[in-house]
């Protein structure tokens, strides 16, 4: 006979059995294992782990299954849904669950796991943003008594039922309770009830020893005096089986009313105080959380505040273009804060700055500029004391990895006046052999380098003190996570194999306009990336949580898919999916599509140009085209890329030879290059891709109306369904190592055209999604429904990516007219004007919606009081996506101090999100010294 002892690693020869019981609803071909962290359970190998059976029971489907262990054994354990081939599709979120079998157990004896699939839903209130901050209070709960089990079985007819369930938001002096119908649990009253025991992470616990006879009975769990939502709990035991002493009940997550919180949301850059230098500063951000608390905020959010220098001009303000993703901008300093002992002329300085910076929007180059020049005098009078400080060297070590090659490219950029890297000689490609003789100390421009490595140091404890107040102040700091980096960015150069620099990614047409938009960053080798666990995604997200407790995922869709475009490409509609399943030369040509060069080349004829360019059409011809046989035409050599033809049309425009402006000829032109129905893959010619919005081009009208159909059903095809199971793999390939690489609370901006896997995914890890009410996810829908959100969502009236409410609500008569009669239920005609009265409606709608978050950018908060409706709405946008050389510098156009002082806007806004029963800071759900919380559920015979 086998020796157990031997097996799991004990001495002992004395067996229990472990039985599991989860219900589940799995689909056809799929089957739940256990898996855990001993070799009984597999030792996390998931194929080794224990494979359970389903049973129907009513209308649940049970999953079952069971071991034998040593009496002394211990593990945690998880989870898994896997195939046939036991590869893992799904896991349960959440913490490991953690098994310790009663002591004095007896051999044979059966202990019964009853246990609730733990969903990213239940994850969320233990993500640093509630844990850490919101529900910050429980972080003083005293452990009672460890995990366990604490009562003894003395009769052979009793069975020990252990109650465990999680209750992460509690209140000192807070207690839980389990009530129901048996006199073990009080018979329904709370103070004869079960009290439980608190045993660390939210977890309480407690067990009790029922007689057979005492079954069934139901229990509920009871909060401060309140029963928990949802039905009673049940739990059913065969009081024939004898040898089943010991169940443990996990109840999951208490069933109270959802949390639910408010935030506000504004561009570091566009925070305005009596202290700046024309532009936000991250200390700035101490006074925004005051008030944010005073108005009943439980979150900020900003922009991403990485280093954008790339170009060195105000380009650089797009702050999705990341020169580093480690680096924070250098625009954010408070030069006033480098220093007590500030030299008088240097103070005269600051002041004379601060008038001259202090204009209606923020001047990116003169505020940078301004900082840099006086930080750097600081720097020279100051440098040893702080290089040589404790403080800085242990900064500079726990970030040198990234700081190096950051200090470094920035002395190349300046140095070279360019960040373009061909234009660097040897530099041109990273070495860490390169990169440690251009940090030496012997170098003769070690000043310069250690001036970035000051000013990184310094931005550090600037917003490390601003994060620190906001979590003491109770109050989440919400960053935001760009989904590309500049192809010129230090991280492109020091891992160039991460990227593949040949293309670049763009937003899928439609997503803001017909045309798409190229937004230039290089795509993701997502195969390179893989070989280290996705390390540089890791190490982005760890030095994020140093700052932040919540996190926007810019464009969550490029984690499933991200629209690719040739490194040529201006806009973005000549794109495709990457990864997606191409259309194969065999498929087309089983559907008798045969002409390939005609599908996939510019399909030009001689009245397209006529109609595009009137009598100007042969010089056009002649100078960007080939006649290739009568009446058709294809693009010369030098012209056959939309860099090409621009390139071409400013040379043409610089010698005036146009005798049309330069952009439209440019976009007439660009419209006769896209005049395809099929892009032929660049790396196999034998595979292609429908072009986006085919049926619009010419080159599909002029096809015979076989080729119309087919081209059509396998557009839709394409776009609409055989991507889904592809993008739902990557998609989790990827997300959860960011999930896991810090405990942030991570939402996801799922705006535009939204594959269906994404929610279900979504769901699935515990992510939050956007929902902004202009832009319905719903296809039938003009404008969504706040009241019918669902939970796991952030809602908005506006955001970043689009006009303010105030500017959206003046822009469109009849729009506005429509929003009137179906939102406000009115037939009248609207105000011209977005009125305070409009903008408290339609607030208050979000803020009562069920939404977890509902979080409103300044400008929209702003419109609630007419004195700070005076400037002109449209002054108030952020961005125009359409234009991607827009000039992000929107400045608030009343300082913090200012909104300190207003206690009626403070008032209002506050009393809305009171009266939507949200949480707000200091705020007390409540009352009493003393309270009970109790659980429910229900203990049945069978």
């Amino acid at each position: 006979m086998t020796n157990l002892g031997m097996v799991f690693g004990t001495k002992s020869t004395k067996t229990a059995r472990v039985s599991f019981r989860i219900p589940y609803f799995t689909n056809w071909g799929q089957s739940l294992v256990v898996c855990g962290s001993e070799p009984a359970l597999g030792s996390w190998n998931v194929k080794r782990g224990l494979l359970l059976k389903p049973v129907h029971q009513d209308n649940e489907l049970i999953w079952c299954g069971s071991v034998s262990v040593p009496a002394e054994f211990s593990c945690e354990y998880s989870y898994y849904v896997v195939d046939d081939e036991r590869n893992v599709l799904r896991w349960e979120m959440g913490n490991k669950r953690a098994l310790i079998l009663p002591q004095g157990i007896n051999g044979g004896d059966i202990v019964e796991l009853r246990d609730l699939w733990q969903t990213g839903d239940d994850d969320i209130p233990f993500k640093s943003a509630f844990k850490d901050v919101i529900f910050n209070t429980s972080c003083n709960l005293k452990v009672e008594r460890p995990l366990g089990v604490q009562n003894k079985l003395e009769k052979e007819d009793s069975i020990l039922v252990h109650f465990r369930m999680c209750c992460p938001n509690m209140e000192e002096e807070t207690y839980v309770y389990v009530i129901g119908s048996c006199a073990k649990l009080g018979c329904w009253k709370v103070q004869d009830g079960l009290k439980l025991s608190y045993a660390g992470n939210s977890t309480w616990q407690a067990d009790v020893v029922v007689q057979k006879d005492d079954l069934p009975f139901k229990y509920p769990d009871r909060w401060s005096f309140s029963l928990e939502t949802g039905a009673n709990r049940e739990l059913v035991v065969d009081p024939a089986n004898i040898q089943l002493k010991y169940v443990f009940v996990s109840d999951g997550m208490m069933r109270a009313m959802p949390w639910r919180g408010t935030g506000v949301a504004v561009p570091m850059f566009s925070v305005r105080s009596e202290l700046d230098l024309g532009v936000g500063e991250f200390l700035d951000l101490k006074l925004l959380v005051d008030w944010a608390v005073e108005s009943g905020f439980h979150l900020v959010q900003l922009l991403p505040i990485n280093d954008t220098s790339v170009n060195l001009m105000w380009w650089d303000s797009y702050p999705y273009s990341s020169l580093s993703v480690f680096a924070l901008h250098p625009l954010y300093l408070r030069v006033q804060a480098l220093s007590a002992n500030l030299p008088e002329e240097v103070k005269k300085e600051i002041q004379e700055a601060k008038t001259r910076l202090d204009g209606k929007s923020v001047d990116y180059e003169a505020s940078l500029a301004t900082k840099l020049s006086i930080a750097k005098k600081v720097f020279a009078k100051e440098k040893d004391v702080i290089l040589n400080s404790r403080a800085f060297q242990e900064f500079f070590l726990e970030n040198e990895e990234w700081l190096k090659p950051y200090a470094a490219f920035c002395f190349l950029r300046d140095f070279f006046e360019t960040s373009e890297r061909s234009q660097w000689g040897r530099f041109s490609e990273f070495s860490k052999e390169k990169l440690e003789k251009l940090v030496s100390k012997d170098s003769v421009h070690y000043d310069i380098i250690r001036f970035h490595y000051y000013l990184q140091f310094h931005l550090h404890l600037q917003l490390s003190e601003a994060a620190e107040y906001a979590r003491k102040k109770g109050v989440v700091l919400k960053g935001d996570l760009p989904i590309g980096v500049d192809r010129n960015s230090v991280d492109t150069w020091v891992y160039p194999n991460l990227f593949r620099m040949n293309t670049s990614t763009g937003a899928p047409p439609d997503y803001f306009d017909k045309n798409g938009q190229n937004w230039g960053f290089p795509t993701y080798n997502w195969e390179e990336m893989s070989k280290d666990n996705y390390g540089w995604w890791r190490a982005r997200l760890t030095q994020m949580s140093k700052y932040f407790t919540a996190y926007r995922i810019d464009h969550i869709l490029g984690f499933f898919r991200i629209w690719e475009l040739p490194d040529h490409a201006m806009t973005g509609l000549i794109g495709k999916f990457r990864p997606s399943i191409p259309l194969s030369q065999e498929e087309l040509e089983r559907e008798g599509i045969w002409d390939f060069d005609r599908l996939s080349r510019p399909y030009i004829k001689l009245e397209f140009l006529q109609e595009k360019f009137g009598t100007y059409w042969a010089v056009i011809a002649s100078s960007f085209l080939n006649e290739v046989q009568k009446g058709f035409y294809e693009f010369k050599e030098d012209c056959n890329t939309e860099k090409k033809i621009a390139s071409k049309v400013k040379t043409m425009a610089e010698k005036s030879l146009l005798l049309d402006g330069e952009d439209k000829i440019r976009r007439d032109l660009f419209d006769l290059l896209k005049n395809i129905v099929l892009i032929k893959d660049p790396e196999d010619a034998k595979k292609f891709y429908p072009r986006f919005n085919l049926e619009d081009t010419s080159s599909f009208q002029e096809l015979d109306e076989h080729s119309k159909n087919v081209m059509k059903r396998l557009y839709y095809d394409y776009y609409f369904h055989r991507q889904e199971e592809l993008w739902r793999k990557n998609a989790l390939k990827t997300l959860p190592v960011l999930l896991n690489s810090s405990n942030m609370l991570a939402c996801g901006e799922d705006l535009g055209l939204i594959p269906a896997c994404v929610h279900p995914v979504m769901q699935e890890l515990g992510m939050i999604g956007l929902r902004i009410q202009r832009m319905p996810s719903e296809p039938d829908l003009k404008f969504g429904v706040p009241s019918q959100y669902s939970y796991m969502t952030v809602c908005a009236p506006s955001c970043h990516d689009c006009s303010t409410l105030r500017a959206w609500w003046e822009e469109d008569a009849e729009r506005r007219q429509q929003y009137f009669k179906t939102i406000f239920g009115s037939d009248e005609l609207p105000p011209d004007t977005c009125l305070p009265a409009i903008a408290n409606f339609i607030i208050r709608q979000h803020v009562e919606s069920p939404s977890m978050w509902a979080i409103f950018p300044l400008q929209d908060l702003l419109a609630l009081k007419e004195d700070y409706t005076k400037r002109p709405a449209n002054e108030e946008t952020i961005n125009d996506p359409t234009n991607p050389k827009h000039y992000w510098r929107y400045r608030v156009h009343v300082t913090l101090e200012t909104l300190m002082k207003d206690s009626e806007l403070k008032s209002i806004i506050k009393g809305l999100i009171s009266g939507s029963g949200r949480s707000h800071p200091g705020s007390k759900e409540t009352e009493g010294k003393s309270k009970q919380v109790a659980s429910n559920g229900k203990v049945a015979g069978k």
